[in-house]
């Protein structure tokens, strides 16, 4: 089986491609790319999420780095992908593996890897890897208990340096003294206990649901920080008379938000108003660095503050370069994930979110009016949705090429100014709003349609004409 790396390196289907060997077989081909690019001798981070037997697949991963004489630092338990992260850096590490599937449904796991900066490896250094994953029979493999023995693996627990790195980034204790009542859904993940842990000791509650292991994710469809997979929050904030909801995906790294209603803020609007926090609150300049698929609003404040806004393709193994090229002050994408100077150039989801509760406690306002002091300093309301579609193998093809073929003039009335392939198909309108049309780069099969506009009333037209030009239907 051909082992294909996606947008943030490969996932699959436990026990159909996701197996013992092709885990093995990956963590190979990474022992050979840190061998031949050099700093193998530092060492591998390897981490775990809450996933059905990522203990073991992380287990299976460090035996095969420790037998190409890579020394490993591998967790204790399960572990907050910005945690496993930070821990590259905080260790001078080489890199690291982590094992989860993060958002994707529940019969899944991955493999991710890390660059010796705690930050995704770039498009190349992937393909790379992708090359050296050998067949299992040119797999080495030392057991644990052997590896442990000889000193080539060593427990981690990467906390202790990640929240003394926390406290050099963020003041938590006017968070902990504000009062607030806080709802922290973690969808089973891995920021289990964080927040908790975090905020303890002021007036500030935290009340956590989803909060124990379970890897069917019920109550939503997957561990993902959208509608309606954290429908079950917004009604705890609603039921409770919570001052916000804050939602992390399975690995943490990504954040969802609930206002003080229990209406959603979605990630585009959680994007620019942490950029706003950074500029205003905090009085921080530096470039912003988005993805395609994210809010136009950032265009807006660039230009209002004087400060550059960078675009690249979707994924982290794209803004998290141009990041380190430009010593950016925020880098995001559409998603919900999040990163920032000074921390690892990776989406973290437990600073993201503290960040959201300072801008809170900093201002004085709720949510809901955070949101609406964003749109007057831009001077327009920004209306977001998308709508994800599978379709059958037989038809890619097909459906591809519907997509690139397509030259629309006008998108429910508005003309098309610009297309833009960079990373899928990009249409941008003459309200500065624009609809993407995109193919997954870790689920195939899965076409997503995005947009953003400053017409409420043309968001479902949009995302239908997006559908049409790929000929799908949105409602099946």
């Amino acid at each position: 089986m051909r082992i294909k790396f996606g947008t943030d390196g490969w996932r699959g289907k436990i026990a159909e491609d996701y197996t013992f060997n092709n885990v093995r077989r990956c963590a190979q081909g990474f022992a050979r790319y840190l061998i031949d690019k050099g700093g193998a001798e530092k060492g591998v981070v390897v981490g775990y999420d809450r996933r059905f037997a990522s203990e073991h697949f992380a287990a299976a991963a460090a035996e095969v780095l420790a037998a190409n004489g890579i020394p490993v630092h591998l967790c204790k338990e399960a572990t907050p992908t910005p945690v496993i992260s930070y821990s590259v850096v905080a260790l001078e590490a080489g890199g690291a593996v982590n094992i989860t599937a993060s958002h994707n449904p529940p019969t899944d796991n991955g493999f991710k890897v890390r660059d010796e900066h705690g930050a995704a490896v770039d498009p190349l250094g992937l393909q790379e890897i992708e090359a050296l994953i050998p067949p299992i029979e040119e797999v080495k493999r030392l057991p644990l208990d052997e590896a442990e023995a000889q000193g080539l693996v060593q427990r981690l627990d990467p906390t202790p340096a990640y929240l003394a790195h926390l406290r050099d980034l963020i003041d938590v204790e006017p968070i902990k003294a504000a009062g607030l009542t806080i709802v922290v859904d973690p969808m089973w993940g891995n920021s289990i206990g964080w927040f908790p842990h975090i905020l303890a000791g002021g007036s500030t509650e935290i009340i956590e649901i989803h909060n124990v292991r379970n890897p069917l994710f019920p109550e939503m469809i997957r561990p993902e920080p959208i509608r309606p997979n954290i429908d079950a929050c917004l009604s705890k904030v609603q039921e409770v008379g919570a001052d916000v909801g804050i939602i992390t995906d399975g690995d943490a790294d990504r954040i969802g938000v609930a206002d003080e209603h229990g209406r959603f803020v979605n990630q585009l609007q959680v994007y620019g108003l942490l950029a706003l926090y950074l500029l205003e609150v905090r009085g921080e300049r530096g470039a912003i660095v988005k993805t395609l698929s994210t809010t136009s609003v950032l265009e807006k404040l660039g230009q209002i503050y004087g400060v550059p806004v960078h675009l690249t393709g979707v994924g982290f193994k794209y803004v998290a370069p141009k990041m380190l090229e430009v010593d950016a002050m925020v880098g995001g994408e559409e998603s919900g994930g999040y990163a920032f100077r000074g921390n690892v150039p990776e989406r973290d989801g437990i600073l993201a979110a503290l960040f959201f509760l300072d801008f809170m406690v900093q201002t004085g306002k709720s949510p809901s009016q955070l949101l609406e002091y964003l749109y007057e300093v831009v001077g327009a309301r920004y209306f977001y949705d998308r709508v994800d579609r599978y379709f059958p193998p037989e038809e890619g093809e097909a459906v591809r090429r519907r997509v690139e073929e397509a030259r629309p003039e006008f998108l429910a009335g508005l003309k098309v100014t610009g297309p833009d392939t960079t990373d899928g198909y990009k249409y941008s309108l003459e309200d500065s709003g624009w609809l993407l049309i995109r193919f997954s780069g870790t689920e195939p099969g899965l076409i997503r349609v995005y947009c953003e506009t400053t017409h409420e009333d043309k968001v479902r037209r949009l995302l239908e004409e997006g559908m049409r030009l790929a000929g799908l239907a949105t409602d099946s």
